[in-house]
């Protein structure tokens, strides 16, 4: 199952303000937060008693809260590799290892009875996870985790993050990533220029970059780096389908009720055998074929378009499309709608057989 976070940083805000974000961001259906220990000044036993105050809050509102950490973090605490019972007692779920060790320390802390999630570093591109994989470490303990980038210009490539994603995710390795709100101003840093995974997403609305993590299939849970997301952001991520591409769509003012009950009520997926210029959707003109398709905005095709036929083209009547290229309109088809402008890249990477459905 997919998951939406956030995340906190106790030392930039305070704690009143902190419990009632986890509070609201639960209502719109977030399960994780993460939160930073790497420029804590606090004593051991501060740090104790002041991130339990937000364990229990997550925990009462079914949130489990991963802590960033390094191995100076550990030391500054007298923490060892092969005892991490100081974070199970603060009631973290995991800790995400922002440098890790050599290998045989993460395959043992894997293994601490305190059964804390391990989350690595995604972001590298190193041999770092098959380092720990040939220490055998307990697998079901391991999970991994991009980093994010407040500084503009240095977020990951997508074909890095590709890359990388890919090397944990074909080892079954659970996966999360980062994306950045508008609304948010507060990060581990100063510098507040966004807090995102790739750089592509800086400028992006936060609900399109949530849908493109989820639609490469190669990421399980994404978090909001900064905080505080407006509650608007969250409930537009919160909305949105984890294991199904949703496209913002207007429809067309010339619509037919069956047109518009195709578009946004019929279950949709990309035919098997892909069209460089259509997206196709062929089950309507089956389920409606006695239905009569009158020809209307027969406009020349842009790419996002989304597209009927009518009754000119015969056994093709009914059929719904998403136009990938721009094109030429014979006459026959019907322009229904329009992908909302900034989401039509997301059709670049829609694979053969792929669901999908449309949001007004």
């Amino acid at each position: 199952m997919r998951e939406i976070g956030i995340s906190i940083y106790p030392n930039r805000e305070n704690i009143s303000r902190i419990l009632e974000y986890i509070k609201l961001s639960s209502k719109y259906g977030f399960t994780r937060i993460f939160t930073c220990l790497i420029s804590t000044d606090d004593s051991k036993e501060e740090v104790k008693n002041f991130y339990k105050k937000i364990t229990e809050t997550a925990s009462l509102n079914n949130m489990k809260v991963i802590a960033d950490v390094s191995p100076s973090v550990m030391d500054k605490f007298n923490i060892s590799y092969q005892d991490l019972s100081f974070f199970d007692e603060i009631g973290f779920y995991g800790i995400r290892l922002d440098l890790g060790f050599s290998g045989i320390e993460e395959s043992i802390m894997s293994f601490d009875k305190s059964r804390l999630k391990i989350e690595l570093n995604m972001s590298n591109g190193t041999k770092y996870i098959d380092n720990i994989l040939s220490y055998m470490p307990n697998t079901d303990s391991i999970i991994g985790c991009h980093n994010f980038y407040p500084h503009k210009y240095t977020g990951l490539s997508r074909k890095h993050f590709i890359k990388t994603s890919r090397q944990f995710k074909e080892l079954g390795i659970r996966t999360a990533a980062f994306v950045s709100s508008k609304t948010a101003l507060e990060g581990p840093w100063p510098v507040n220029e966004g807090l995102c995974t790739l750089e592509e997403h800086r400028v992006l609305d936060i609900d399109i970059a949530v849908k493109d993590l989820f639609n490469t299939n190669l990421i399980d849970d994404v978090i909001i780096a900064n905080q505080f997301a407006c509650e608007q952001e969250l409930k537009k991520v919160g909305n949105i389908s984890a294991n199904i591409l949703s496209l913002t769509v207007t429809p067309s003012k010339e619509n037919s009720e069956i047109e518009n009950k195709i578009i946004f009520d019929e279950f949709h997926f990309n035919r098997g055998d892909v069209s460089e210029y259509l997206i196709r959707s062929t089950q309507s003109r089956v389920k409606y074929r006695s239905k009569e398709f009158k020809a209307h905005t027969n406009i020349d095709i842009k790419k996002g378009d989304i597209l009927i036929e009518s009754s000119l083209y015969k056994r093709y009547k009914g059929e719904l499309q998403i136009a990938l290229k721009d094109m030429k309109n014979s006459g026959k088809t019907n322009v229904v709608g329009k992908i909302k402008a900034e989401e039509i890249y997301l059709l670049d990477s829609i694979l053969p057989w792929q669901k999908f459905k449309f949001n007004k």
